[in-house]
């Protein structure tokens, strides 16, 4: 039963209730203490009049005090109802009178992208729209939430993704895509619906059971996308394990030509140097254009800069002199016995970290709160007592793919207690919880929310490729028609948006070796752009065109 209903039931028995008490406590007064016996009926109609204020009549005034004490309470009782009247019944008419509410229809618009359901995947995706200045409509079914959202500035209807009503309302028949997260099966229906209003939509969905993806695609779906999968390989990417030690996929931009991300090892050549004294372009070859302390991203990276255990370096050059780059991140200590790796949380990211891992030097137990298959510690990770039987303490890595953030960031709290020197690698649900998972302890942290923003964006975006999606930095290839007539140092690029420009693309070339002073864009390049997310939005946003 909805609040509003709940509290208009309670506040109409509470009047009941008090109505009959005060009845027959009034009717027993007159008679014991005045002397005035009367029906039920007449100190029922005192009571109302009581109640509303209205006067008392030929009853009053009262000759004992007794019967005047009784009065006043039940005077002072009438008042209590009626400010509670006003907070059941007034107080949320005026609001839903006086809010905006969502609207049932937005005007029209072509080329846009339905939303079907907000989340925080979503959410990063509709912030990539924006900052694209691309139309979208967000369809919510629940309505107090699209309500919030509408005025939290979101183009948003009100109105069932499942219906073909809802989404002809989204104009879905001039719409250049739909989006459907909401549940999987809801999903399903989603995308039929959508097809049934427009048949030659692009529909793309996410999923979180991936063996319910063939069913997507059977209902019609153009892509059906699994980030958690993907996240967790990634993650499994991130441990300290023979999985990472000789094999760090970069993303390829052009022969000869990667970017990639390289974490400095304890007890490797570099580690414990300053980002000046290690010379890398002088030794590599390599541009390095930025480095990730902790959680935050220096580019330029500062020459005092301590390249400690756990720095990443985001370095673009030569596979082969990149490699040699690896080599020196590296740790010079390799042990003998295999590494132990804790692997929390058993759902999809989690089978696919594992799945990584298996055929690795690697010993790899599984943690989770349900028994089931593969699953080789059962209990809850936030307790001390689990991690323990699970092996926290002789482990080298922990990987946390718990599905909620606050439970992940006491299970990291926890895990660095009892072994200080554990690598904790986490799976963040929502972007704006990173910071805090950091401060805990993690080592590393990635969010799904971004990385579901990105795919979808390479997805639906087919001309605006993102390179990279399963990593902490943001490599995409935009449009520039801001810079066309000038150098990417003359635009002064890095320092106004604090993104990098590592490739310029002409004429279907990819042209990575190039002087930034002295290299002029022309109408119709577009660039290789890296960096964080928000710094390359701001790049499309500042020289997008």
């Amino acid at each position: 039963m909805p609040l509003l209903e709940r509290r208009t039931v309670y506040y109409l028995a509470l009047v009941a209730a008090a109505t009959v008490v005060l009845t027959l406590a009034y009717s027993a007064g007159m008679a014991v203490w005045e002397g005035q016996p009367q029906p039920l009926y007449r100190s029922l109609e005192v009571v109302v009049q009581s109640f509303t204020t209205t006067g008392y009549g030929e009853d009053a005034p009262w000759q004992t005090p007794q019967m005047n004490v009784l009065v006043i309470l039940m005077q002072v009782t009438g008042i209590g109802l009626i400010l509670t009247a006003v907070d059941v019944f007034a107080v949320p008419w005026l609001r839903k009178t006086l809010s905006p509410t969502a609207p049932a229809t937005l005007p029209d618009r072509e080329d846009h992208v339905v939303v079907c359901a907000h989340t925080p995947r979503t959410d990063a995706f509709i912030a990539e729209l924006e900052a694209r200045d691309q139309p979208y409509v967000l369809v919510e079914a629940d309505e107090g939430r699209a309500q919030r959202l509408h005025e939290d500035g979101y183009d948003v209807i009100h109105g069932d993704p499942e219906s073909t009503d809802a989404l002809e309302r989204a104009g879905v028949g001039a719409a250049r895509a739909v989006v459907a997260d909401a549940d999987d099966d809801a999903n399903a229906s989603i995308v039929l619906a959508a097809l049934d209003v427009a048949p030659e939509v692009q529909v793309v969905t996410l999923v979180e059971d991936a063996e319910l993806a063939q069913y997507h695609r059977v209902a019609g779906a153009d892509a059906v996308l699994s980030p958690r999968q993907l996240l967790g390989e990634s993650l499994a990417a991130e441990l300290p394990t023979a999985v990472t030690t000789s094999v760090d996929e970069g993303v390829v931009i052009g022969d000869a030509f990667e970017l990639v991300e390289l974490t400095v090892e304890e007890g490797s050549e570099l580690c414990r140097h300053t980002f000046g004294e290690a010379r890398l372009r002088e030794r590599f070859g390599v541009n390095v254009l930025g480095a990730w302390v902790g959680s935050e991203f220096e580019a330029p990276v500062d020459p005092d800069t301590d390249l400690g255990a756990g720095t990443r370096l985001l370095a673009a050059g030569d596979p082969d002199r990149l490699a040699e780059l690896r080599e020196a991140t590296a740790s010079t200590v390799r042990p003998l016995s295999p590494q132990r790796v804790i692997v929390a949380g058993h759902g999809d990211s989690g089978q696919a970290a594992h799945d990584a891992l298996t055929g690795t030097s690697s010993d790899v137990t599984v943690l989770d709160a349900e028994e089931k298959p593969g699953v080789d510690v059962v209990g809850d990770a936030r307790d001390p007592d689990v991690l323990a039987a699970a092996g926290i303490e002789e482990a080298s890595a922990l990987l946390l793919m718990v599905g909620d953030d606050t439970a992940a960031t006491l299970s990291t709290l926890i895990a660095k207690e009892l072994n200080p020197d554990v690598q904790v690698v986490v799976r963040a649900n929502e972007e704006e919880n990173i910071q805090k998972l950091y401060r805990a302890g993690a080592d590393y942290v990635q969010s799904l929310a971004t990385t579901s923003g990105r795919m979808l964006v390479s997805t639906v975006f087919e001309d605006e490729d993102v390179l990279s999606y399963s990593k902490q930095i943001s490599v995409v290839r935009l449009p520039a028609a801001g810079l066309a007539g000038t150098t990417v140092a003359d635009a002064d690029v890095r320092s106004r948006t604090g993104s990098t420009v590592v490739a310029v693309v002409r004429e279907g070339e990819t042209v990575t070796d190039f002087d930034p002073a002295t290299f002029e864009l022309r109408e119709g390049d577009e660039v290789v752009v890296a960096g964080t997310d928000e710094s390359t939005t701001e790049f499309d946003r500042v020289f997008g065109g």
